[in-house]
């Protein structure tokens, strides 16, 4: 197949703006929150800087990426990526051996940083394209037992390093992940309501497996009054702090519920947005998600590998499962499990891989009519 040329000015042109500007919206929404929070949150005004910082880098690596042609950089370094995921996870369970911490150890933390690292974060990226490109390759026999055992495996290993960690909130996300793919990759719904009915069968089990903080948090979860002084106390003051604000908020340096959520800056950092703006702040993000969430998906039907249609699905799996996880623990109705709301909580690890994941997006998009052919398949 004839390949012609691209230059930088052409690829740039052909980034998807759709994708960029609500990203980039939902972010300058964050910093403005933030901001409006700074005189209350510990340290606000070195907050509201890094997430400027994390901002700012990340758009630049969304740039950045955008000129690589994904489909060299995944075909040449797919093994690599896969080796990086499995390597930082264990980077991350070595180094919080001797942590005292009794939630999840999913962190890294590098002395003279003012942050830490969630490397789970990154390895989401490098999961979505290793697991999208294995699942291309066998898309024709994709319902053969064995060909699903092997996908499995290779989600199992990732996911079993993360559940160490004890980050059950990452697991629920990238089992997301694998479902969408999976669905998107034409498994047959049969193995959906199979692994539906072998969750219900070992659920007792599992449950047994849980640590009892972990227990607490999925029972208190959805009914947060058995617990308001403990495991339910954040669950029912963020939940205030979003009826307070009630249609059109305290204004941004309004506001003295969201003071009393614990971690309002970072997961729970929605109903800060939902007291200051009022319900058309918290619309607005909504709004945004959603028509980022719908370009992905409109972006999977035109690419031109079929993996990397995969890949968008992928990325939409993980934006979908957060904003619905982080907005339902925000409101009070779902666990708390530690999830960001994307490019909106505060958070480097977060932010940064958000934004690394819409470059690859944004490569896709400039690099979709880099052959004649605008669509073929990619099983290698």
């Amino acid at each position: 197949m004839k390949e012609f040329s691209v230059s930088l000015r052409d690829k740039l042109k052909k980034m998807d703006k759709t994708v960029a500007l609500t990203a980039i919206a939902m972010t300058a929404l964050s910093i403005l929150v933030l901001w409006g929070g700074s005189d209350v949150f510990k340290g606000g005004h070195q907050k509201v800087i890094i997430q400027c910082v994390s901002a700012s880098l990340g758009i630049i690596l969304m740039i950045g990426i955008s000129l690589l042609d994904y489909d060299e950089v995944c075909s040449k370094f797919e093994l690599v990526f896969f080796a990086v995921s499995v390597a930082l996870m264990l980077l991350t369970i070595v180094l919080n051996l001797n942590s005292s911490s009794s939630t999840n150890k999913n962190w890294i933390t590098i002395k003279g940083l003012p942050f830490s690292i969630q490397p789970a974060e990154f390895v989401k990226i490098t999961f979505i394209i290793t697991f999208s490109r294995h699942v291309d390759r066998l898309r024709d026999e994709i319902n053969k037992i064995k060909n699903v055992a092997i996908l499995m495996v290779h989600a199992g290993i990732i996911l079993g390093l993360i559940m160490i960690t004890g980050d059950l909130g990452t697991v629920l996300v990238y089992m997301f992940i694998v479902a969408a793919i999976l669905f998107a990759a034409g498994l047959s719904l049969w193995y959906f309501a199979a692994a539906a009915l072998i969750v219900v069968l070992v659920s007792p089990i599992l449950w047994g497996k849980l640590k009892v903080y972990q227990q607490n948090r999925i029972i208190v979860g959805f009914n947060p009054e058995l617990d308001p002084e403990d495991f339910g106390y954040q669950a029912l003051m963020s939940k205030k702090a979003i009826i307070s604000g009630g249609f059109t908020g305290a204004g941004i340096k309004g506001g003295t519920q969201f003071g009393k959520v614990p971690a309002a800056h970072s997961d729970f950092l929605f109903c800060v947005l939902a007291e200051k703006l009022g319900f058309f702040g918290t619309l607005t993000y909504i709004v945004l998600m959603a028509a980022l969430i719908i370009r992905l998906l409109v972006l999977s039907r035109r690419t031109r590998k079929d993996y990397a249609s995969l890949i968008c699905v992928g990325v939409a799996a993980v934006l979908i499962a957060q904003t619905l996880e982080n907005i339902g623990m925000c409101l009070a109705m779902l666990p708390v499990v530690g999830i960001t709301l994307p490019f909106f909580s505060y958070g480097g690890s977060s932010m940064l891989a958000m934004y690394i994941a819409l470059g690859v997006i944004q490569s896709i998009c400039t690099h979709n009519k880099k052959y004649y052919f605008e669509r073929e398949t990619s099983r290698q």
